[in-house]
């Protein structure tokens, strides 16, 4: 039997983000020499979020690209992995090379996919420094990885699981936990 309980409503989604581009801002004292990167698949509308925020607080455009790291991952045997750099920002060029790369996840759980990430990315170049935002961290750490920007902690048990929704992907924004209750027979 499963237990569902919303956390994060669209207010409280939206009021996260919007934290989390402020507290960007106020770390790297502006967006200059700045650079988002989305992992796919929900990572990429929090930063295109995120750099729109940003966008109407400073009146600067940040550039928002976006990575999948699916052959990086630990978890999925195969052949040597690849990421194409040329995509990572589309058409517009952009190097993370000496840049301040703020890479966004939904949620922080192992940080198995984090790690896949920073090595996709440093193969893609030499960014100055990566900085992590998650939409939710969920603990249980299995790698030292730690964000610098989280919209909610959540403290779960192994057994329960967070689900992020978004509306670019999933017609709506909400983020809840799931527990599985054993049942006794």
């Amino acid at each position: 039997m499963n237990e569902t309980h919303v956390i994060m409503d669209e207010a409280a989604i939206r009021r996260a983000l919007t934290r989390i581009a402020h507290e960007i801002l106020e770390k790297n004292k502006g967006i200059e020499g700045c650079v988002l990167v989305g992992i796919k698949t929900r990572g990429v509308p929090l930063a295109q979020r995120i750099a729109k925020r940003i966008f109407e607080i400073e009146g600067t455009p940040v550039p928002c690209g976006e990575i999948d790291i699916s052959s990086y991952r630990d978890d999925r045997k195969g052949s040597e992995p690849t990421v194409n750099c040329q995509e990572l920002f589309g058409e517009a060029g952009v190097s993370i090379e000496d840049k301040k790369v703020i890479l966004f996840d939904d949620v922080l759980y192992t940080g198995r996919t984090i790690r896949a990430a920073m090595d996709a990315l440093m193969d893609c170049g030499r960014p100055q420094m990566i900085q992590l935002a998650v939409l939710a961290d969920r603990g249980h750490r299995e790698l030292p990885i730690r964000a610098d920007y989280v919209g909610k902690n959540v403290p779960t048990s192994r057994t329960e699981e967070i689900e992020v929704f978004l509306s670019e992907i999933d017609d709506s924004d909400i983020v809840r936990i799931s527990s599985r209750r054993e049942v006794l027979a």
